[in-house]
């Protein structure tokens, strides 16, 4: 499966896009996308009860008169506002609609939102199940003690979630669906609907075509498309040389990308034991990557035999071209290994940061080492770590950072497997950067977990990894995809 595509056309960029691709390149520099932003619809289900004598006529909830409802949704205003200013992600959201009538929570569900809150104060179970829409996100929120208590703080879960009986009847929503008081319980809900909004259907270009690492990765590229949406858009290997071979002969971009090269080994914290040539002909090739995604309209790339084929089109290695691409807020994966990019896209777009692709080695003692050479320098998504430029260690040829990523940082680790059935994750903590006679960025991470269940329960081949913990955005947004989680370290 390692050589899949290499046979392939250029699927969506035909040849007279080759020729205008290298027309253009270098006039102008190409940038990330910005990542769609989440739309969040929220909705008041509230409603006043008339006494009647001699007889239960008010549900829980200390709704009683007009002015509570004005001033809970003030309350919730505020509350929102406050939200969106923590939010470090794209969140448009709109305003509060307020409603006691099915029919109108039908409208509203039909709506063009990404995610419906439901403020669940007293309206009863036919308002929440018209406004629930299984094609969207639903979430709901009740107040126990951060306001005017709500009805559904005591009939959330047995009458909207069960239906009053044992299983859960409520489609679309489950009990991960359902918040407390807690605004930042919100918050981390939607950075992890954003992280999927953004997967899903992502479309990326793959050098030498769409690819999965291993036997059980054979069906990798047809998971992406079908479970995760995705648009692989292959560009054969004949066609590259064609662009770096046009990119050559433009002097000026020459230029430009060996300045570039010279002007990183300036900054501190760089040093480089490699011929320089090979950096000045990855910032070229990186260009070529640019100009490739811009054609596409994505900011996502791959290369396919990235070990031995690219090494000769390029002159160099895929290494620096894809650190410096992740540094810049591009998604660039080596391998094409569809096994596990889907995990690093979601787990990009969750942190906002790059992601370390790497493989794995066998844990013991508490800690893993993980090793490629693609590492990012940028791992928070600000500052660059220190890096020696080396040869990829394989072929010992070319331009390979070695990251000396932060020790102490606590990181998000993510096994994907073969099947997409289950992934599983760690929190852990880099201990070290070794220097071994393995890939060339290198770190020991000391694992919170059972280091044997781990081994018991490891699937799949290469790992992702980030800064920061973000073991519970990235468990919910797999369960809306339909898949299980297990998270070592709770």
């Amino acid at each position: 499966m390692a050589a899949a595509g290499m046979g392939l056309a250029a699927a969506a960029i035909g040849g007279s896009a080759l020729s205008s691709i290298a027309g253009a390149m270098g006039k102008e520099d190409y940038l990330p996308l910005a990542g769609r932003k989440l739309i969040v619809q929220p909705v008041l289900a509230v409603g006043l009860s008339e006494r009647r004598e001699k007889t239960s006529w008010r549900p829980w909830g200390g709704f009683h008169t007009q002015q509570d409802i004005t001033d809970e949704q003030q309350r919730i205003g505020k509350e929102l506002d406050g939200l969106a200013g923590k939010a470090e992600f794209g969140l448009e959201i709109r305003p509060l609609i307020t409603l006691n009538d099915k029919n109108k929570a039908v409208e509203v569900a039909k709506q063009d939102h990404d995610l419906l809150v439901i403020y669940a104060a007293t309206s009863w179970v036919d308002v929440l199940e018209a406004l629930t829409n299984p094609a969207k996100w639903t979430m709901l929120f009740v107040r126990h003690n951060s306001g005017p208590v709500y009805l559904w703080y005591e009939i959330a879960h047995n009458r909207y979630l069960r239906k009053t009986v044992d299983p859960f009847g409520q489609p679309g929503v489950s009990s991960q669906d359902v918040v407390v008081d807690s605004t930042d319980e919100m918050l981390w809900r939607m950075r992890a609907l954003y992280g999927l909004k953004n997967t899903l259907g992502k479309k990326m270009v793959c050098i030498g075509g769409a690819s999965g690492w291993g036997v059980g990765g054979q069906k990798a590229p047809d998971i992406a498309k079908n479970l995760w949406k995705m648009d692989l858009q292959s560009v054969d290997y004949p066609a590259l040389q064609t662009l770096i071979n046009k990119a050559r002969q433009d002097t000026e971009l020459v230029k430009r990308c060996n300045d570039e090269a010279a002007k990183l080994l300036k900054q501190n914290g760089v040093s480089i034991d490699t011929n320089p040539e090979f950096l000045g002909k990855s910032f070229l090739l990186t260009q070529v990557f640019k100009e490739l995604m811009q054609q596409s309209g994505t900011d996502a790339i791959t290369v396919n035999n990235c070990m031995g084929t690219i090494m000769g089109a390029s002159e160099t290695t895929a290494c620096m071209p894809l650190s410096l691409l992740n540094d810049t807020g591009f998604s660039a994966y080596c391998e094409s290994d569809f096994v596990a990019i889907p995990s690093g896209l979601l787990l990009h777009y969750i942190s906002s940061k790059p992601i370390f692709f790497n493989d794995p080695t066998y844990p013991h003692d508490s800690m893993v080492t993980l090793a490629h050479c693609t590492g990012p320098r940028k791992m928070d998504g600000q500052n660059l770590e220190p890096v020696k430029i080396l040869t990829h260690f394989e072929s010992d040829y070319g331009a390979a950072p070695k990251v000396e990523m932060k020790l102490g940082q606590k990181i998000t680790v993510i096994d994907p497997d073969f099947d997409s059935k289950q992934h599983l994750g760690f929190e852990g903590e880099i201990i070290d950067n070794p220097f071994l006679d393995i890939c060339r960025t290198q770190i020991d991470v000391r694992i919170k977990g059972s280091v044997d269940t781990l081994n018991e329960q490891t699937r799949g081949f290469h790992w992702n990894v980030c800064y920061g913990n973000y073991l519970k955005e990235y468990g919910y947004a797999l369960r809306k995809v339909g898949m299980n989680w297990l998270n070592l370290s709770v």
